[in-house]
């Protein structure tokens, strides 16, 4: 949408079996999470053409950013960890503070690391925001593309 390039959208039932198809050269280009794809970028047998990241990956930093090119343009997959709505404050704040105090143990960031991940720790006021903007940012490519539910 953003940088007016078409393509063909081949549905996959998992990431394996478009990888499959990749590196047998049945596709052409696959987008892929990093944790996936970067051991077969650092065995050579694939080859990274951009991260759609707004910034460079620090695992992968010379290949360039998508966000280069096509200004604006930032997808990022991620995870996050939710509670029912009527859940108490105290509770939400406490399983918030821990865990934040997770994602900061330097164990676990260098293992993220090595996955090619990074920890986005943030407040649940923060992460609201953050997937009111998701969902705008994706409504707004659902219209676009005139993708209807089945």
């Amino acid at each position: 949408m953003m940088s007016g390039a078409e393509m063909v959208h081949v549905p996959y039932r998992g990431m394996a079996l478009a990888l499959q198809d990749l590196l047998a050269g049945q596709v052409q280009i696959v987008f892929g999470s990093i944790p996936s794809m970067i051991e077969y970028v650092r065995a050579g047998k694939l080859r990274a053409l951009g991260v759609t990241t707004a910034t460079r990956s620090p695992m992968l930093h010379d290949v360039p950013a998508v966000g280069e090119s096509v200004p604006d343009y930032d997808t990022n997959q991620w995870y996050g960890i939710g509670a029912p709505a009527k859940t108490p404050t105290e509770i939400v704040g406490k399983l918030n503070q821990e865990i934040n105090s997770t994602l900061a143990d330097s164990k676990v960031s260098v293992r993220l690391a090595d996955l090619g991940g990074s920890a986005f720790p943030c407040s649940p006021t923060e992460f609201s925001r953050f997937i009111a903007a998701e969902t705008e940012k994706w409504a707004r490519v659902i219209k676009f593309s005139g993708i209807k539910a089945q």
